[in-house]
């Protein structure tokens, strides 16, 4: 990867890991799936009428829309609701990257060099540390949900790679148009048919817009913005190659629930945040450099 690209999805993590905190105000405001399902219909409504159908093959959009956006927070968000901690959540997430990692190998047959394997590995020894210490908060039905979620999410990094979009942002865009029904069906059998549109009342008076920011956040800054760049980055490089930067979320979600939350990691937490940043810079491959050619002198 290039200096850029590597700036790039550390960028997205930096949204991403900001991301859970605008999932712990939105919470507080909407039923878990209702959110889920609002975050991805302010987006296919003006994309439907708006942006052109990306030319990628339907079962990659779809295999796109199906594994990031509905599995991914299907399974995320019912864990939350069932009492999954928030920044428990991000660290478990990240088990899509070595998710990622392992389905493209077997599925895609991308090579992985021992560098990356070892990078990998040791950024997966730091996620352990992290959930090791954070083991008692959390019951195991909710880790395990939060783990499918991960697993939606590792397929739908293969399904966006395979789609090869031309466009990457449009390809963002129209997955967004095929969770919400999904979505507000759970939302419906999980919460109830009135809890979500209660919701909707309140966040018209001044107490809700906290949560109209949250949405706002999670579906321009965190899906748009960091769901196309990372598709992007996905469409340029071996899944193997861009799947760990999303290791170095949880390292972002403590850092910022330690400023804006109070909450204090332990030295563990933050030994083993330093081992996930050696991992993923140890296994991610540098470019090649640039043969130069000798100068003949006249």
């Amino acid at each position: 990867m290039t200096t850029r690209d590597r700036l790039l999805a550390c960028f997205v993590a930096l949204l991403w890991g900001a991301n859970f905190l605008a999932i712990h105000v939105g919470l507080e405001h909407f039923p878990p799936l209702f959110m889920a399902a609002l975050r991805f219909a302010v987006i296919a409504v003006p994309t439907v009428l708006l942006v052109p159908r990306p030319q990628v093959r339907l079962r990659w959009l779809l295999g796109f829309g199906i594994g990031f956006g509905t599995v991914q927070f299907v399974f995320l968000f019912i864990a939350m609701d069932i009492g999954m901690p928030t920044g428990l959540a991000s660290l478990v997430l990240q088990a899509s990257a070595p998710f990622t990692v392992l389905l493209g190998a077997l599925l895609l047959r991308e090579r992985l060099a021992p560098r990356q394997g070892m990078g990998i590995a040791i950024a997966v020894v730091g996620l352990a540390a992290i959930a090791v210490s954070r083991a008692q908060v959390a019951a195991v039905l909710p880790v395990l949900l939060t783990l499918l979620g991960a697993l939606g999410w590792a397929f739908g990094n293969l399904a966006s790679r395979l789609a090869a979009a031309p466009n990457p942002l449009h390809l963002t865009l129209w997955m967004s148009v095929v969770p919400p029904v999904p979505l507000l069906l759970m939302s419906w059998v999980w919460e109830g048919p009135a809890a979500g549109w209660d919701a909707l009342r309140a966040a018209v008076t001044p107490e809700g817009l906290p949560g109209v920011a949250a949405i706002g956040y999670t579906a321009v800054l965190a899906t748009v913005v960091g769901s196309g760049i990372w598709v992007w980055l996905m469409r340029r490089y071996p899944a193997g190659v861009v799947a760990p930067y999303s290791l170095l979320v949880p390292v972002v979600g403590i850092a910022l629930a330690a400023g804006v939350l109070g909450e204090r990691p332990s030295a563990v937490e933050l030994v083993a945040a330093a081992v996930i940043v050696g991992g993923v810079l140890l296994g991610t491959p540098r470019p090649a450099p640039v043969a130069v050619a000798p100068r003949v002198s006249s």
